[in-house]
């Protein structure tokens, strides 16, 4: 896809009314610092777009980047880290949950996993829980760049099995520094929007 428009044009926080969008809304979920921003700044070749921060916790709103006026990229808060109380971390399960249960728009979620780790409890939960809702979760393993060529299918084993993923399930290795994976999403959203027409 050529970008010629990329902004940023909603942020809804708990007590935002979620936008009544009408081009179709593709999710990105995973745990804080796992690459969302740098992945969606990958996306659309743009240094700056989704904000992004060493520190954990940065996106706490529910972003949409409106692209071409087609589609809608939707970054949703980070899931399971320290730093944030247990009332925030309810309040942003709840964001994230209003916002699956009520998009009319929503086509896809995209589950961004640290290639480097085992999936943690909290990826499973949120797997499980995509599923639950009758999501198929496209998994994105971000950070391929610090890790051996040898290591990729690997790791992207153990991403499958440590989620528990349905078979025929994609997962995508993906590099924000190299841009690696960066095609084969685009291909997806493509299809997703096609099957729009």
């Amino acid at each position: 896809m050529i970008i010629k428009k990329a902004e940023l044009e909603t942020v809804c926080g708990y007590t935002s009314k979620l936008p009544q969008n009408t081009r179709p809304e593709i999710a990105f979920a995973g745990k804080s610092n796992v690459g969302k921003s740098s992945l969606i700044n990958a996306l659309m070749n743009r240094k700056s777009l989704a904000r992004t921060s060493s520190q954990p916790g940065k996106t706490q709103t529910i972003n949409f980047y409106n692209i071409n006026d087609e589609m809608y990229l939707t970054d949703l808060p980070g899931y399971g880290f320290a730093k944030v109380s247990k009332s925030e971390k309810e309040k942003w399960g709840k964001m994230i949950e209003r916002y699956l249960h009520s998009s009319k728009q929503l086509r896809a979620v995209f589950l961004l996993i640290d290639i480097r780790h085992d999936p943690s409890a909290n990826d499973r939960m949120m797997y499980e829980w995509m599923v639950y809702q009758g999501f198929a979760p496209i998994i994105i393993a971000t950070k391929l760049d610090k890790i051996k060529r040898s290591q990729i299918q690997k790791q992207v084993k153990t991403v499958k099995e440590g989620l528990g993923v349905r078979p025929g399930t994609a997962v995508i290795p993906f590099s924000a520094q190299t841009k690696q994976g960066r095609e084969e999403i685009w291909e997806i959203m493509e299809q997703l929007i096609r099957d729009e027409e």
